[in-house]
């Protein structure tokens, strides 16, 4: 059984993430020169990007009119997305003070379900979509299946310019995600 609210969420009902080790490799690594479409109509160079940027991926952000697949919060990990795009919301200006250019949230849902969500939980960031999974892909990045779908498991990437600064993974709860990225930047 599915919790029923999208935003508030008994995380202490929810099985946490263990770290398998599928992300050990990114820290250090650089992105690579992939372009990924955007909510807002234009298209992202990953590996072109400068100064600091926050990458946030998830495996997927549930619609009011829409039921979750079933199950969805026994998945440890998947359930939390929309906490989670709040909260790098709520702390977007923050992120900026502590000098981040660019901040995207990154799934393999279509462009088209992303604006949906960017809309309704007016994100001041752009959410990026992977639905080919090239980036997934060229990064080795973990991943999940569920009811035939092949999701990115939540993880967040902080970059210096292409190179890949700090990897947060795994990422429990999802509302403090942000939180947690905006406390390393400021000891940077």
């Amino acid at each position: 059984m599915n919790q029923p609210n999208l935003q508030t969420v008994d995380w202490s009902a929810i099985p946490a993430p263990e770290d398998d080790g599928a992300a050990a490799h990114l820290a250090g690594a650089r992105m690579p020169d992939i372009t990924l479409p955007v909510t807002d109509g234009a298209e992202v160079a990953l590996g072109r990007l400068n100064g600091w940027s926050v990458l946030f991926f998830y495996p997927m952000t549930g619609r009011p009119d829409v039921a979750l697949p079933d199950g969805w919060d026994q998945i440890p990990g998947a359930r939390g997305c929309t906490p989670q795009s709040c909260a790098f919301r709520d702390l977007s200006r923050d992120l900026a003070d502590c000098g981040v250019s660019a901040l995207y949230g990154i799934s393999t849902q279509t462009t088209a379900d992303q604006r949906e969500a960017a809309e309704r939980l007016h994100l001041p960031f752009p959410l990026l979509s992977d639905s080919d999974l090239t980036l997934a892909g060229a990064l080795s990045l973990p991943t999940l299946q569920v009811e035939g779908m092949v999701l990115i498991k939540r993880l967040t990437l902080i970059l210096r310019d292409d190179r890949i600064e700090k990897v947060f993974y795994p990422v429990f709860p999802p509302d403090r995600s942000a939180g947690d990225v905006l406390a390393y930047l400021r000891a940077q």
